[in-house]
């Protein structure tokens, strides 16, 4: 018993060492396999007549687009009794998709936004330490409410983003499905009824007072008994018929950058298309296998846009070229991580 125990710890530690050079690997595989078909002439006539003012509309969407979720992350904050100014939630926002960029999941600058946050706004020194925390951490006893609660704001946007990807992607499937199987549109039909369906069980369940009643009894094992108010603005009625059809927006704005950089490289790829080729490659991005979606971006949009006839080498290209954007795009995040290291700097000092 004694020998599993230790040999347990030490997989762990193994398994973490590795896991970074295996998602390297994985993400040039992922790559290789994109750019194996690519028709290399029409590429190299392509290269040159990339038009930057598409590229420069990528970049002003997906500002507006994030700009959006780090608002409603923001008010959710401000609905959870978090005291700063949405501005700040949103530049938080931004330094976590900033850090995202090298992680292979969201959940870095999840921890980074819901530590920060739930750091006092107008405190000298961190009430919170940075880099240890992650996202498992809210299991744990010793973890204090405050952070808790962060998480949990942070864990309930994130399922209004799943949802808005979700939806949108059944929508592609059905204006779109018939390309991929004959099934598909009705597949997209039974996911929206669903989705539909669990959404506004979920809303009025937290109108019911004996389910309240339970939420409040398990909320109040992990210290977080104030949630209800929160919960019920991200996904109580009649708040979700707001929150579900902005987390479309958001995605769309997403999706429109793409399209951009499509449209940067002279191929004006149909919208079906792309509202399914996006949400698809927002769900596989949640799985840890690639750095930041490169190589998993490439390989599952070139596939997908294939099947409406978009040639392979120019999506491998426009793939890139929205993968650059993206990084342009989180820049701003860099101010507030540049602060923060300042304050560190400064309480170092005392």
């Amino acid at each position: 018993m004694s020998v599993a125990k230790k040999t347990s710890p030490a997989i762990k530690t193994v398994f973490k060492k590795i896991w970074p050079t295996l998602r390297v690997v994985l993400s040039i595989l992922l790559l290789a396999k994109a750019i194996s078909h690519i028709d290399w002439p029409s590429l190299k006539t392509a290269l040159p007549q990339l038009q930057p003012a598409w590229l420069i509309l990528a970049i002003i969407f997906l500002l507006i687009g994030n700009a959006c979720a780090g608002y409603r992350w923001g008010n959710l904050m401000k609905a959870g009794g978090f005291k700063r100014k949405l501005k700040k939630f949103i530049s938080l926002y931004f330094a976590g998709s900033l850090i995202n960029q090298g992680l292979p999941t969201t959940i870095g600058g999840d921890s980074y936004r819901a530590v920060a946050a739930a750091n006092k706004a107008n405190s000298a020194r961190d009430t919170f330490s940075m880099p240890e925390m992650s996202i498992n951490e809210i299991e744990s006893p010793t973890t204090p409410p405050r952070l808790r609660k962060s998480f949990f704001i942070v864990g309930l946007d994130r399922t209004l983003g799943l949802a808005g990807n979700s939806l949108l992607g059944a929508i592609g499937l059905i204006i779109g499905g018939a390309t991929l199987s004959p099934w598909a549109s009705n597949l997209g039909w039974l996911l929206l009824i669903i989705m539909v369906l669990g959404a506004s069980m979920i809303a009025f369940s937290l109108q019911y007072p004996s389910l309240v009643s339970l939420f409040n009894r398990i909320m109040a094992k992990f210290g977080m008994d104030d949630v209800l108010i929160v919960t019920r603005k991200a996904w109580g009625f009649p708040r979700i018929a707001f929150q579900l059809p902005f987390a479309i927006l958001i995605h769309l704005f997403a999706l429109a950058a793409f399209w951009a950089c499509l449209k940067a490289c002279g191929i004006n790829a149909p919208i079906e298309s792309l509202t399914i080729g996006m949400p698809a490659l927002g769900l596989l991005l949640m799985l840890p296998i690639s750095i930041s979606g490169w190589g998993l971006r490439e390989a599952t949009l070139s596939a997908t846009l294939a099947l409406w006839g978009v040639d392979s080498g120019i999506t491998v290209l426009a793939s890139v070229s929205f993968g650059i954007v993206t990084l342009v795009t989180y820049l701003p995040g860099a101010i507030s991580l540049l602060q923060r290291r300042r304050q560190d700097d400064l309480s170092t000092k005392h």
